[in-house]
């Protein structure tokens, strides 16, 4: 008999791991048996889910479509194991949960009372912040990571994408004009940061080459939501993350620019929690939700 719910785990955590060894130890197998696992599903498919190289893996165009789907099945059979073992099947008890100032304020507030309504057993200890917290010292359930992940340690499942825009407020522009090409930026004033100087370093696909270009402003400031907040008040252009300035551009407070010239590249965000094994319901519970309501991403411009 096939065991599809089997090919399928190994081959969701071989993707969250990043390789056959990280992810053999959460599933109880040797890398060999993991690989064996992921090649009788592609072999079963008929296509090719990943493209191995002796440095690292990459899910091929099929891969990306297997995977958002298989991602959902697993962790949707994953709550239901853990509703029929331990904890009474309930989601329950106190779950408390890190993520960035900026995504806890313009997407997890929105969607927070509908996942408190659902589970009325849950109490939420929600910890924004822009500091990545030590999720054991904490006592953390789940963070919500944007970017490149560092612990492999925990388990990771991916929300979502999001990438940077840089726009204005049609006050600002109306003052100063609107730049056409990268170029012009060298005449505006732009909010910067003071802590990052990479952050300054506003990336661009100038004829074909990704060319960086160092902006200047009279304003620098390091938390996004306060760089987002002093946009909106016409001091000058900025470059934030689509999650934090999506409601802001809908309603025509912030202008994009410069969009055909953008080289920035998508980066991941995931919901990071300990092992799989015996997790309390209210965390699958939690991160499912999410994955539910991210899908598609509601930051999309």
């Amino acid at each position: 008999m096939i065991d599809h719910a089997s090919e399928m785990a190994a081959f969701v955590r071989v993707v969250e791991s990043k390789g056959f060894s990280a992810a053999a130890p959460a599933l109880g197998l040797t890398p060999s048996a993991v690989s064996k696992l992921v090649t009788r599903l592609e072999t079963r498919l008929g296509v090719r889910l990943l493209q191995r190289t002796t440095r690292a893996l990459h899910l091929t165009q099929e891969g990306e479509v297997f995977y958002a789907a298989a991602q959902r099945i697993v962790g949707e059979i994953e709550t239901l194991e853990s509703q029929m073992t331990g904890h009474s099947g309930t989601p329950q008890g106190l779950l408390r949960v890190t993520t960035s100032l900026a995504f806890a304020a313009h997407q997890l507030a929105p969607v927070l009372p509908e996942f408190l309504t659902r589970h009325p057993l849950v109490q939420l200890d929600l910890l924004p912040t822009d500091r990545v917290l030590d999720m054991v010292e904490e006592g953390i359930d789940v963070a919500l990571r944007i970017g490149r992940l560092a612990d492999t340690s925990f388990m990771a499942r991916k929300i979502g994408e999001d990438k940077r825009l840089i726009c204005a407020a049609p006050a600002y522009l109306a003052r100063h004009g609107t730049p056409r090409r990268p170029e012009e930026l060298a005449r505006h004033n732009c909010i910067v940061s003071g802590e990052r100087a990479s952050l300054n370093r506003w990336p661009f696909r100038i004829d074909g080459q990704v060319t960086e270009i160092d902006v200047n402003g009279r304003v620098a400031v390091s938390e996004g939501e306060m760089q987002m907040h002093l946009a909106l008040t016409g001091i000058g252009i900025v470059r934030l993350t689509r999650l934090t300035v999506a409601q802001a551009v809908r309603g025509g407070a912030l202008v994009p620019l410069l969009g055909d010239f953008s080289a920035d590249e998508p980066v991941g965000i995931h919901a990071v929690y300990p092992h799989r094994r015996h997790l309390a319901p209210k965390v699958p519970a939690f991160v499912n939700f999410l994955i539910e309501k991210f899908t598609p991403p509601p930051w999309e411009i």
